[in-house]
């Protein structure tokens, strides 16, 4: 598709593929952001509602606006479709299985409702436009791009974004992975936490500027399998869950409590999906930059404090300086603890105060945050891809992530005994409300990965036998005639 401007403007061509199918697209400079991306939904066929990505001959997501880099045809941009128009009754139905209702029949009752409201009241009440307006809000930051360096939007439709009480509380409760929402939701929820738990009022953080945090969190974690934004959803449900579930509200102050939900947003900040031992033995640049000490995790806290340093997304910048010098040591506390190198350091220093373990304690609380976020980070855990990146450059792979040394089931059974097991115990030791909640799902996992272990070995052992009963073998006649040999029963 080509779109034709007049001569005497100057214009900018880009080359790009869609399906396989070369295209260009050419446009004024000045153009309009909304007329560019027309333009681009116009080549790809697609409705008003879907979805479209850009990919770089990277592969890095590419925003589609008036600043696209010009290229060449032997530097073809790619365009994808991900998500099928909102009408579709295909997608309708996978919203209404994985949100667990019928979308429609949601919808037409809110209009009626909506309707009802204006009936007997005569106007629609404030609390009905407010609620509109946040959801609108993010929905704008999300859709309005201007840089090559922002993600797409993640709204697949256009159905307004709410969340029940019930859904909340199932948050709170459930250490569930909630892969079935989208990142719009997801960032509702994050907000409803902070709201929940009463930072927004103890600490005057103005809505607006916990969305733009929110807002410029979500642009800075990478599109990458494990350390993305919905692992820092997981990780964050998982330190707002225990909050709740050990009363942590009347244990320790409030601004401990902000600090834990802040690091856990936070701990994962532009990951690369690499771990450390790859950043430290490739000399990567963070590896180089902070001296092989936790290059990832500094990095994280680096991230999030130049997203605190702007003021419009600064949830602190109301707080006293005593206050945010608090909470900034606390979070890189929390944030440096997450580098697994440290796990038998800090595990052990947690059980050499529990027997005297005292809330009033600072040095005791610092251990406990750290504990708090070590939990909620690996509760989630799934085995990362380093080990063929590091293979390829031919360096030391980790352990646990050798794929031609470890199995599915071994890794799980041995991360969860040695790792996961005895963290989650002492924290139970101090809280046994969490035995139900932490340690029994974690038993049963051991059970069933312990279970297929066995069973790929006996497998593997049957295997074997079968190939050596069908394998024949050979032996030397004195005629020097080669002939098989049976092999005995």
């Amino acid at each position: 598709d080509r779109s034709t401007s007049p001569s005497d403007m100057a214009t900018k061509i880009i080359y790009f593929t869609i399906n396989g199918r070369p295209e260009q697209a050419e446009f004024a400079l000045d153009c309009p952001a909304q007329d560019v991306k027309d333009l681009f939904r116009a080549a790809a066929e697609a409705g008003p509602h879907d979805i479209l990505k850009l990919y770089n001959t990277k592969g890095s997501i590419i925003n589609i606006s008036p600043q696209l880099a010009p290229n060449s045809p032997h530097s073809c941009y790619k365009l994808e479709v991900v998500a099928t128009d909102c009408n579709s009754e295909r997608l309708g139905s996978e919203l209404a299985v994985a949100l667990g209702f019928d979308l429609s029949a949601m919808e037409k009752r809110l209009q009626s409702l909506e309707k009802r409201i204006v009936t007997e009241a005569t106007e629609t009440p404030a609390i009905v436009y407010e609620m509109k307006r946040q959801v609108e809000s993010f929905r704008e930051k999300l859709e309005d791009m201007s840089e090559g360096t922002h993600k797409p939007s993640p709204f697949y439709h256009k159905r307004t974004l709410r969340k029940t009480r019930e859904e909340c509380e199932h948050v709170k409760e459930k250490f569930v992975q909630m892969r079935q929402w989208e990142d719009a939701e997801i960032m509702v929820l994050l907000q409803v936490m902070y709201t929940d738990l009463d930072f927004t009022s103890s600490f005057n953080i103005e809505l607006d500027v916990l969305q733009q945090f929110l807002y410029e969190v979500y642009r800075r974690y990478n599109n990458i399998p494990f350390h993305n934004f919905k692992h820092c959803f997981c990780v964050t449900q998982m330190m707002y869950g225990l909050i709740w579930l050990t009363d942590l509200r009347s244990k320790i102050d409030s601004i401990d409590l902000l600090t834990l939900l802040t690091s856990a947003v936070c701990h994962d900040l532009d990951h690369t999906g690499y771990n450390n031992a790859y950043q430290i033995n490739a000399r990567t640049e963070l590896a180089l930059r902070y001296n092989d000490i936790s290059p990832l995790e500094n990095h994280h806290c680096a991230v999030a404090f130049e997203i605190l340093e702007k003021n419009e997304s600064n949830i602190f910048r109301n707080l006293s300086m005593d206050q945010y010098k608090r909470i900034r040591e606390g979070i890189i506390k929390c944030i440096l603890a997450t580098d697994m190198s440290r796990h038998t350091e800090i595990l052990n220093k947690f059980k050499t105060i529990l027997p005297v373990f005292d809330f009033s304690n600072k040095d005791h609380r610092d251990v406990l945050m750290m504990i708090m976020i070590k939990v909620s980070d690996i509760s989630n855990e799934a085995r990362p891809m380093d080990s063929d990146m590091e293979k390829l450059e031919g360096l030391p792979v980790t352990p646990f992530m050798d794929r031609d040394k470890v199995t599915k089931p071994s890794s799980q059974t041995g991360f969860i005994r040695f790792v996961l097991f005895p963290l989650f115990i002492e924290l139970a030791n101090l809280f046994p409300s969490l035995e139900q909640h932490i340690i029994d799902p974690v038993r049963k996992a051991l059970d069933y990965y312990t279970e297929m272990e066995k069973a790929l070995e006996r497998e593997k052992q049957n295997r074997a036998q079968s190939e050596k009963m069908v394998k024949p073998s050979s032996s030397k006649e004195p005629d020097g005639v080669t002939c098989a040999k049976p092999v005995d029963q």
